[in-house]
């Protein structure tokens, strides 16, 4: 397996890349986040290994950056820091795994293999169709520059049309996306929040992303589709 390291301390770089070697990986070493942008982005790695406090920009913005570059590989963060502020914010920046140093280079090896096993889909960490994006860590909403307030109901439901861009949902999907098992099974409820969504994210806007498939449910699609 191809592994993009990312560690600026050089006695724990050497030690992960003999233990990754071992194991038949073949480890790249970058020191900085701003050199693990551009290796991450000419060479398609099959897993990140990302400190967390590296000189220049962090490892927490380091991961958002590949991610906004659509680097799909498994990244697993590291850090010595291991409060829960830390790993949600390692988290919600687009990571897929946490270990806290010190670790076990074993436990480093189980977790890669695990991460590899997912392969490198999409994982973005806002969804975007067209100019609306969606911050699901932050509970934002914007189309283009312009922020949007809504409900949390109506962010569940956008949330899980965006999520199956194109794809029409039914309104029982969409019940069971944004309701929990104990609501009432009305698919009227849906309409309503749909009409509300509506008013918010396409009138303003001269839009009409949100649409109406008859007799099928609802879809999303960017103003190009």
């Amino acid at each position: 397996m191809r592994v993009l390291l990312v560690e600026d301390k050089t006695k724990l770089a050497a030690v992960i890349s003999r233990g990754l070697r071992k194991a038949g990986h073949s480890p790249d070493l970058a020191g900085s986040g701003e050199d693990a942008i551009w290796m991450a982005a000419s060479t398609p790695y099959e897993a990140v290994v990302l400190d967390v406090m590296l000189p220049g920009i962090d490892g927490f913005e380091t991961c958002r950056e590949l991610r906004s570059r659509e680097i799909w590989a498994p990244v697993l963060m590291l850090t010595a820091r291991d409060g829960i502020e830390d790993r949600v914010a390692g988290l919600d920046s687009g990571a897929d795994d946490y270990l806290t140093k010190p670790f076990a280079l074993s436990e480093l090896l189980a977790r890669l293999r695990a991460l590899a096993r997912r392969g490198s889909r999409e994982r973005p960490v806002e969804l975007q169709v067209g100019d609306l994006r969606l911050d699901p860590a932050s509970g934002r909403l914007w189309r283009g520059e312009r922020e949007i307030a809504v409900s949390r109901k109506e962010f569940s439901l956008l949330e899980a049309l965006m999520r199956r861009e194109g794809d029409v949902l039914s309104r029982l999907d969409l019940l069971e996306a944004a309701w929990d098992q104990s609501y009432e099974n009305r698919s009227n409820i849906v309409d309503a929040y749909v009409h509300r969504l509506r008013s918010r994210i396409d009138r303003p806007f001269g839009t009409h992303s949100l649409e109406t498939v008859r007799g099928a449910g609802y879809r999303i699609r960017g103003e190009e589709a």
